[in-house]
């Protein structure tokens, strides 16, 4: 698997707050949205993992730092790192870029579960 995946995504009107800015929590959607995407680019469906495997993946810790505000229709990248790759858990790191000016970046530790139990589980083998 690569180690590093970029996204690009637009800034609409319900991404900001009254001042046209984007407001801080959606910057967690951004890196999300990011996420999920980096792994259909590799042909692993989280939904696929849920129905077949009863897997999920679930966010266990993360760190954000907001450098510079994102706005409306502005276009974004996003990045997704793998730093480490662990048993049952993946560290990640991303940033958002403007015009390759870095806006925020995420530290973010992602675990693997059990869909219905919600207890670690091994990564699939496919990771």
């Amino acid at each position: 698997m690569l180690n590093n995946f970029f996204a690009t995504y637009r800034i609409y009107f319900e991404d900001t707050d009254a001042g046209g800015v984007v407001y801080y929590a959606n910057y967690l959607k951004f890196f999300e949205r990011a996420r999920t995407d980096f792994l259909r680019a590799r042909g692993i469906f989280q939904s696929d993992l849920a129905k077949t495997q009863n897997l999920a993946f679930v966010v266990r810790k993360c760190e954000i730092e907001y450098l510079s505000p994102a706005r409306l229709d502005d276009l974004i990248e996003v990045s997704v790192l793998i730093k480490e790759k662990r048993a049952a858990s993946i560290l990640m790191a991303q940033e958002i870029l403007r015009d390759g000016k870095i806006l925020s970046h995420l530290n973010v530790e992602i675990v693997c579960v059990s869909a219905d139990e919600l207890r670690p589980k091994k990564l699939p083998a496919n990771f």
